[in-house]
């Protein structure tokens, strides 16, 4: 039943919405101000991010979005489970929404926790259409807390996605802002030998990357609810109050590293889905995840909350204070990360010359994104070597964020705890646990000097669809043959992370995948329809490390108005 709004608080939360289940959204071009620059970009309801949906579980909700724009548009529920016409992906679930036109998306909350919504059309997310969701669940909690806030990540860069992502195919290095320099040769020299240090260089060489190929896109500007670290957006509260925040990375391609010096954080939520507490120092959020987390500040003064991004290049900065005005000191930068060795699994040893299908230009087919390509080293002549052997043996738990040696995962500052996947145990379990029915491999491949990403060394566009049996228990294998590590989702069905805890592994919507590692994680089967299954850093994608889902058979009933509504968009059954 609908129920009409309250007016008072409840209205300052959803200024947008005129009954309970009903929303309105507009697509619509900004201006995006954020403290070091400002730009045009594409927002909702007149700003970006947009407004933060709040929804009940149980209810069926309607949402009308309506395009001011001069080009189509989507929306994209990320981490939502909803019927396949809903999803928002223009090409695969549905045509998208044109110019001027207004689109109601309807589908059940059959679940609680923080997601987010973002368009799936262009470079349109990366330019700012993004916002945040929060389900209130139709029961208790099983944590307690006196106040939340929404914590929403991005990386806002000066030049728009379209140009940046041409500069990236021009030269792949472009946005590199941390290459190694003489001095760093040198005292690499005093550190590990003339020859050693001579030695590594050449090796790093002929696989055609450098150490510092851990972020694609630097000099950005990072942003916590769309204000910069000198606009520092700030959270009150009481001292003893539990705070609840809710972590996002909105990022087109940054990872973050998120501590809050003074204060222990006690991790409960990850993808939305309440996981066993963790205590942490730190952790790190990859694009599209996101991490709910507990905070008790005792003492009557302000703490920084401190998001560094994984390459070291910039860092996004907030403020939990008794009162407006009030900021904690900033932590300086760490030293910039480095791959090691152990990050690329040994794969120096490889002959990375022949291009084989990652040897392409254009992008045409990618679900309404701009044509482009990728680079850094090829990887499609790996296919007979053993990656299961890289950071684990085969078929094994699998711990992406702390392979041996890793120069992408640092200990947390002052030696405390760095969240690990390992430390995820599920709060209870979502499904039964039951023997997967079979295993897909998937590698993830590219080419840093072209600019081209892939899956199995074929681009998205000359790609068959990965088709999946409703009913059946899949078991999915990463391995990344990349320099980067990639944030994978899946839409429309969760995740259920390998970490070894049996029917305590984490469910999860995105799951990363580190340098030379291999990550195991299982899918029920259980949305039929078409899906879409891609890297979840915006440029990758639209190089082509993306893929469509097609899920046959399901209920009757489903399966008719399945068929149809793919008939009607002129997608591939």
């Amino acid at each position: 039943m609908k129920i009409r709004l309250l007016v008072g608080a409840l209205a300052l939360l959803l200024p947008f919405a005129g009954l309970a289940g009903e929303y309105d959204l507009t697509v619509d071009r900004v201006k995006i101000d954020t403290g070091e620059f400002v730009k045009k970009g594409i927002g909702y309801n007149g700003k970006s991010p947009g407004p933060v949906l709040r929804f009940k579980e149980g209810e069926e909700v309607s949402i009308n979005v309506t395009n001011n724009l001069d080009e189509m548009t989507s929306i994209h529920w990320h981490g939502l489970i909803l019927p396949f016409s809903q999803d928002g992906v223009p090409g695969i679930s549905f045509p998208g929404i044109q110019p001027g036109e207004t689109f109601t998306y309807k589908f059940p909350v059959v679940q609680a926790g923080t997601y987010w919504f973002h368009s799936h059309s262009g470079f349109q997310e990366p330019d700012g259409a993004y916002g945040a969701i929060v389900i209130e669940p139709d029961g208790r909690e099983p944590f307690r807390y006196n106040r939340e806030y929404v914590i929403q990540l991005t990386d806002k860069h000066p030049h728009s996605g379209n140009r940046i992502m041409r500069n990236l195919k021009m030269m792949p290095d472009y946005y590199n802002r941390e290459q190694q320099t003489v001095g760093e040769f040198f005292s690499d020299v005093s550190q590990n030998g003339f020859m050693n240090t001579v030695n590594d260089r050449m090796a790093w060489g002929d696989m055609r990357m450098m150490k510092a190929d851990v972020e694609d896109l630097q000099g950005f500007t990072a942003l916590i609810n769309g204000k910069g670290p000198e606009q520092n957006w700030t959270g009150i509260f009481k001292p003893g109050e539990r705070i609840r925040l809710r972590f996002i990375n909105s990022s087109a391609m940054t990872y973050f590293d998120i501590r809050i010096p003074g204060l222990d954080m006690t991790v409960v939520q990850a993808d939305g889905n309440n996981v066993q507490p963790v205590n942490v120092d730190e952790f790190r959020i990859g694009v599209a995840e996101t991490y709910d987390v507990i905070v008790r500040p005792k003492d009557e003064q302000a703490y920084t909350i401190f998001a560094e991004s994984m390459g070291r290049s910039g860092y996004a900065r907030a403020t939990l204070a008794p009162e407006e005005g009030m900021s904690g000191s900033i932590p300086e930068l760490r030293e910039p990360a480095r791959l090691t060795m152990a990050d690329m699994g040994g794969m120096h040893g490889m002959d990375h010359g022949n291009m084989g299908q990652d040897d392409m230009n254009g992008t045409e087919g990618m679900p309404e994104m701009d044509p482009s390509s990728m680079g850094g080293m090829d990887h499609s002549s790996m296919a007979g070597m053993d990656h299961g052997a890289m950071a684990m043996s085969s078929g094994g738990p699998s711990d992406p964020f702390y392979a041996q040696g890793s120069g992408l995962v640092p200990e947390a500052a002052n030696g405390g705890k760095f969240l690990s996947y390992a430390d995820l145990k599920a709060q209870k379990p979502l499904y039964e646990e039951r023997e997967a029915t079979r295993e897909i491999e998937l590698r993830l491949t590219g080419n840093m000097e072209r600019y081209t990403w892939s899956i199995n060394g074929v681009k998205y566009e000359d790609a068959d669809p990965i088709r999946l049996q409703y009913g059946e228990r899949v078991r999915f294998k990463f391995v990344n043959e990349t320099m980067m590590t990639h944030p994978m989702h899946l839409h429309g069905m969760w995740s259920i992370l390998d970490v070894g805890a049996g029917q305590l592994n984490p469910v999860k919507h995105t799951v990363s995948v580190q340098p030379g590692t291999t990550v195991y994680m299982e899918t029920e089967v259980d949305a039929p329809g078409q899906w879409a299954f891609h890297c979840h850093l915006s440029y990758h994608a639209a190089a082509g490390m993306f893929r469509k889902v097609i899920v046959e058979g399901g209920p009757e009933t489903e399966q008719a108005a399945i068929d149809d509504a793919i008939v009607n968009d002129g997608g591939d059954a």
